[in-house]
């Protein structure tokens, strides 16, 4: 316990010094095999990388403890998992998979604390006559409903 303790300090400490960056997710197997997965405001460049395991990396005693190091960024195949992340992201096409297994996909809004709102475009038919309209509306989806959020990739 003492020695993810450390990790968690040290990368912490590091953190401190990048306010753009910011934890997604630190991992350390029963083998001492840490991955730590970064994410930043600009995004993660490989020195975003390198300088946060040489803060982890540098300040452990490898005679004392034995592990391996792998830090990484989210990259855009990750889930969205945390408000910061989703704010990054205002502007951008998600897909959201709901709890109850409903998808729906649109624009990121708007973020808060508890919510994210999408702007969802379709088109559907008309109430008299033929032919459809294009509808625009908000939907507000709380963070407790949304099972896994990804960005949709464009080509």
């Amino acid at each position: 316990m003492e020695f993810r303790k450390n990790i968690e300090t040290l990368l912490n400490d590091f953190l401190e010094t990048r306010k753009d960056l910011f934890l997604i997710d630190l991992k350390i197997s029963a083998g001492d095999d840490i991955t730590v997965i970064l994410d930043g405001d600009n995004g993660v460049s490989v020195q975003d990388c390198l300088d946060a395991s040489r803060a982890i990396e540098f300040n452990m005693d490898r005679e004392e403890h034995d592990f391996s190091l792998q830090v990484m960024s989210a990259g855009l195949s990750e889930p969205l998992s945390i408000p910061r992340q989703f704010q990054k992201n205002i502007g951008r096409e998600i897909e959201v998979l709901l709890n109850d297994s409903t998808k729906i996909e649109g624009e990121l809004a708007k973020v808060d604390d508890e919510k994210v709102t999408l702007v969802l475009r379709y088109r559907k038919p008309k109430e008299v006559g033929k032919g459809k309209v294009d509808v625009e509306e908000e939907k507000e989806i709380p963070y407790s409903e949304i099972k896994k959020a990804l960005v949709v990739l464009k080509f």
